[in-house]
């Protein structure tokens, strides 16, 4: 429900201690409730037991918090759970947890609906709604790590920014969401078990590396010449492969983190020799690792998967000339929870 109240979780610690200093309490009220907020994940006032209910019917008059809810979720065969999340406005977004032998990972979305208008993406085809609010990334997580501990008896181990929208285009609000995540004060996750994957964004990478961000970087690259890339990601006319490339020299530069590229490999559209060695040429400029990841149908006759034969081209040759690739089977098919399938269509 849309109210006119101001969300708590907007306001910092020492906001939210002045708030008490101006009601004549104890400014370390400020610190109980940020606690409650981002260690706890409070959902409702109420649950601030360490508060007199005068104090929690005061905050419950001022403010609201306005967390998410699990509308509806589907478990795959694999074990994924597929979640839609319904935000304070009504409108929805998806989230994911991937579960392996080893590790549980929650596939985080950052906007509702995309920026960008990636072709083989069925996110793309819906039009960018809003950004999400850092609260609202934050809650993913949550909601997720209890799903891990539900299902698999193990809390959460990895966050991928990977679901709907880019991560770049909401800069602002995914850094305070993963300093809410890492910090001490919040869930306490280390950034090298974060990875915000980009469609590639030159300004904002060279202001991640000017920031010295602690999480891992990931391109969703699928081709290293630039008429293809266009073909497949329109914004590659304004975001060129040069411009990329310069971004993550200077990333490493500043970071010295390798990047992992992310590519499918489709019949008819970047299948051959040349863009192998395209690849090739692009994971020298800066050390990198590539990600072969297969691609999950959109009911578009366009894209098809390239053949064995093909992908094992792509394999033999980036391990001739000595750049790690790894095969990245798709979760979560069956429910449409596979990478590039996130389309609200629950």
């Amino acid at each position: 429900m849309v109210t006119n109240k101001k969300d708590i979780r907007a306001l910092s610690k020492e906001q939210l201690r002045t708030f008490f200093e101006s009601k004549g309490d104890k400014a370390f009220r400020g610190d109980q409730v940020y606690a409650w907020l981002w260690q706890k994940s409070a959902h409702d006032f109420v649950d601030m037991t360490n508060l007199s209910k005068a104090t929690r019917d005061m905050l419950q008059n001022n403010f609201v918090i306005n967390h998410i809810n699990v509308d509806n979720f589907q478990r795959s065969n694999d074990g994924t759970v597929k979640n839609a999340i319904r935000l304070h406005d009504g409108l929805i977004v998806e989230s994911v947890l991937i579960p392996t032998a080893t590790r549980t990972t929650a596939c985080i979305s950052s906007q509702v609906g995309c920026s960008l208008d990636c072709k083989f993406c069925a996110t793309a085809r819906l039009k960018r709604m809003r950004n999400l609010n850092p609260d609202e990334i934050f809650d993913q997580v949550t909601a997720i790590n209890q799903q891990s501990k539900h299902y698999h008896n193990r809390p959460l181990s990895n966050i991928v920014f990977m679901g709907m929208g880019e991560p770049l285009m909401n800069y602002n609000n995914v850094i305070k969401a993963i300093d809410k995540i890492t910090s001490t004060e919040g869930l306490a996750m280390s950034p090298k078990r974060i990875t915000v994957s980009t469609s590639g964004v030159p300004k904002m990478i060279k202001k991640m590396a000017d920031e010295a961000v602690k999480f891992n970087l990931a391109v969703s690259l699928h081709s290293a010449i630039d008429e293809v890339r266009t073909s497949i990601m329109p914004f590659n006319t304004t975001f060129p492969l040069a411009d990329l490339k310069d971004a993550l020299v200077y990333w490493y530069e500043k970071t010295k983190q390798k990047v992992t590229y992310e590519y499918v490999v489709w019949k008819g559209v970047n299948d051959t020799q040349k863009d192998i060695d395209a690849l090739v040429t692009f994971c020298k400029y800066v050390p990198s690792k590539v990600n072969l990841i297969e691609y999950n149908t959109i009911d578009d006759a366009a894209f098809v998967q390239a053949s064995k034969l093909s992908i094992d081209k792509y394999i033999r040759t980036l391990e001739q000339n000595n750049i790690i690739v790894n095969i990245r089977r798709s979760r979560g098919k069956d429910i449409d929870a596979a990478c590039g399938q996130l389309a609200n269509k629950s």
